[in-house]
């Protein structure tokens, strides 16, 4: 359900037991894993169990290079259940550049909140838009969420990108 300003409601409120918070230094093996395992396993429609597909796009998910976005400036969410890293999101700009949920957590409501989390930020920031490229993996996840199509990815030959976008005009204050 959206309200009239394109905030996604049904999921509001985070699932019991998940903690959203802002990834540090010493997240880094558990978010690197996360993003692995997501990648190979729930993006199978984009890779197509093509090893070097796979190769290629967790390139950078080394723990390391994830080091080197936290250390740098990035702002890398996770959200955790049962003290394990269930999911891991990132921002940049207007952009969200990571959403990927661990195969054991997906289904259960923690993407849509770390989702939700990352929009609220983006309006705390002053952004009246944001944008993203969904895989095709995750495109009716972020449609589900009030994110609407604007094209294919120019960047990205090997996945069925899709860039997209959704208003995030905040509420007027009364």
């Amino acid at each position: 359900m959206q309200n009239k300003r394109g905030i996604s409601q049904a999921f509001s409120q985070t699932p019991t037991g998940v903690i959203l918070r802002r990834a540090t230094v010493f997240d880094v093996f558990d978010l690197s894993r996360v993003l692995i395992r997501s990648i190979t396993v729930l993006c199978r429609a984009d890779h197509q169990d093509d090893p070097l597909a796979i190769a290629q796009w967790i390139a950078n998910k080394d723990p390391a290079t994830i080091r080197g976005w936290i250390t740098g400036g990035a702002q890398i969410w996770l959200a955790e259940c049962a003290g394990q890293v269930a999911a891991v999101g990132g921002l940049h700009d207007a952009e969200i550049t990571l959403l990927y949920i661990d195969p054991d957590h997906a289904g259960h409501g923690i993407g849509a909140a770390l989702l939700h989390r990352m929009e609220l930020d983006l309006i705390a920031a002053g952004h009246s838009e944001a944008r993203l490229e969904a895989t095709r993996t995750a495109q009716a996840f972020y449609q589900r969420h009030g994110w609407q199509p604007t094209g294919h990815c120019s960047d990205r030959q090997a996945l069925s990108c899709l860039t997209m976008r959704k208003s995030l005009h905040p509420a007027e204050k009364g």
